[in-house]
């Protein structure tokens, strides 16, 4: 085949303690997965079926263990938020399988941050308009190494946290999830084939908040560590 214009680099996230590579396919979202957030975002935490948003596979920026990772501020928003995850990697494909199953198809975990313009995706829900605009955007999707379920196992509960500048926004346990991962993951697979290198953001616990450049974003999950950016 000969293409017309030189293909995209394929986007992949290191493997954590391996020299391997995970090559990201599509990213998912999951949202008000914490009841606590539901409630601050104005919502009923009730445990209704989960809804989804999609990010491109170029909005992955990848912040190494130790290093301190770079997040553009973007445009066209004075309102920008943090949102601190666990973030599933798909390792097998599927279809329709059943919760009891998914944490089969589960290759590994990540930190990740759902990098948000809250004034713009506010907007477009009250016009009830998509959020691509307020979720979709370049770098929003930084992420950390990917964990192996072989290494780490299937997290369920431990700390999540995110600090700004060196104060507590952000703090809950796993266990606090509305679905689980393996829900998640399942009730996804009803409505799309899933294949390998497909990440899932799972949602965010309460504290969501405004960063402005210069800030510096640390958060982390318990048996997953911990990753630092800097808002540019």
């Amino acid at each position: 085949m000969k293409l017309a214009l030189p293909a995209a680099p394929t986007v992949a996230v290191p493997v954590a303690g391996t020299d391997l590579s995970f090559p990201v396919r599509r990213i998912y979202c999951v949202g008000r997965n914490y009841a606590a957030h539901a409630r601050e975002m104005g919502f009923d935490p009730d445990r209704e079926p989960p809804f989804f948003f999609c990010k491109p596979t170029d909005a992955v920026v990848y912040v190494a263990p130790g290093a301190i990772g770079e997040f553009p501020y973007p445009s066209e928003t004075g309102n920008c938020h943090y949102e601190m995850e666990l973030v599933a990697a798909i390792g097998k494909g599927g279809r329709d399988f059943s919760a009891d199953d998914a944490l089969e198809h589960v290759y590994g975990y990540a930190l990740g941050l759902d990098m948000t313009r809250r004034d713009l995706q506010m907007k477009m829900r009250e016009m009830g308009r998509p959020w691509d605009i307020g979720k979709a955007f370049d770098h929003s999707a930084p992420i950390g190494p990917i964990h192996r379920a072989a290494d780490v196992g299937h997290p369920a509960k431990g700390a999540i946290w995110l600090e700004v500048n060196g104060a507590t926004r952000q703090k809950a346990d796993l266990a606090d999830l509305i679905w689980s991962v393996g829900e998640t993951v399942a009730y996804l697979s009803k409505f799309f084939e899933l294949a390998p290198g497909d990440l899932i953001y799972t949602g965010t616990p309460e504290g969501v908040g405004a960063v402005v450049k210069g800030d510096r974003i640390r958060g982390g999950i318990e048996s997953l560590g911990e990753f630092e950016v800097v808002v540019v």
